[in-house]
């Protein structure tokens, strides 16, 4: 008989402002990298057939370029990617996607003024084909004493009270910058780096985001500190013990961890490769017990 495939269902929901998600999502950075764009349509349409409901993107996912600042040929946005792949939209499916930084050569990292966050909104908007977006975070650059977000925070709120947003966001913040962001509008979720063996300063911003409501989004789950170079090759002794016990792969016990890390934990692993998709979304399935969270730390 055939083995039934497992889909995004697996890893249980999770209620983003008014809309349902599966816990098991897929970031989208990484389809810009491989120049075949009809690959990336594969993979964002396995993705949907696998149950994902949750995208995640940016503005300035784009190759050559971009975060991961690599790349040949023609510039290619992830959110174009998207549109190309799934228009016209399921109805379930949810687009989260992010502005906030320049990543220009010339400008690299610094933080958009509220114009241009609005220019960068209408950015997403058209290159999705949207009349409306589901999620934006507000992505910011963390500088000590000066990195207040309330003023770009508040210019997001505006254009949400103008119906081209939906509910908004944070990323790479602190729990000082949820206290601020909450005090002028709604927050649904909070987008971090974070994994097993990296960034674990905010393993008490996930707990604030658990009290709160608000859900806990973590990228680099799979890369750990490598971030943007990809998933680590370096696991410890305790990941590989652990997935040799479950039968399954290192990345996907740091992926099974990371959503045990509570049920407002989404997962969003990005991949252009269909294969590392199903792994990733088999993840979800994965239940570690308590010894096993106490050897994985």
């Amino acid at each position: 008989m055939p083995v039934e495939e497992i889909t995004a269902s697996a890893a249980g929901t999770w209620t983003l402002g008014d809309r349902t998600v599966h816990r098991m999502g897929f970031g989208s950075m990484r389809l810009t990298v491989d120049p075949d764009r009809e690959r990336a349509v594969r993979v964002l349409r396995r993705a949907v057939e696998l149950g994902v409901n949750h995208i995640d993107t940016a503005a300035f996912y784009v190759s050559p370029g971009g975060p991961l600042g690599v790349g040949t040929g023609p510039r290619r946005y992830a959110t174009e990617l998207i549109r190309e792949a799934l228009a016209p939209y399921p109805d379930d499916l949810v687009i989260t996607t992010k502005v906030g930084p320049s990543f220009d050569a010339a400008t690299r990292h610094r933080e958009l003024t509220p114009a241009e966050l609005r220019r960068e909104v209408e950015e997403n908007l058209r290159r999705l084909g949207r009349d409306h977006l589901d999620v934006v975070n507000l992505r910011i650059v963390r500088r000590e004493g000066r990195d207040s977000v309330a003023e770009r925070f508040a210019a997001l709120a505006e254009l949400r009270d103008a119906g081209l947003i939906r509910h908004l966001g944070l990323s790479n913040v602190r729990v000082d910058h949820l206290d601020e962001a909450q005090a002028v509008a709604p927050v649904v979720c909070v987008q971090n780096a974070y994994a097993l063996d990296a960034n674990r300063w905010a393993d008490d911003l996930l707990r604030v985001c658990g009290e709160r409501g608000v859900a806990f989004v973590p990228f680099f789950a799979i890369a750990g500190a490598g971030r943007e170079a990809g998933a680590t090759g370096g696991h410890d002794d305790a990941v590989r013990a652990v997935a040799r016990a479950h039968g399954v792969t290192p990345h996907q016990v740091r992926l099974a961890w990371t959503l045990h890390q509570g049920r407002h934990v989404l997962a969003i692993p990005g991949t252009g490769d269909p294969e590392h998709l199903a792994q990733n979304v088999a993840a979800g399935a994965i239940r570690l017990s308590a010894d096993d969270l106490a050897r994985l730390g």
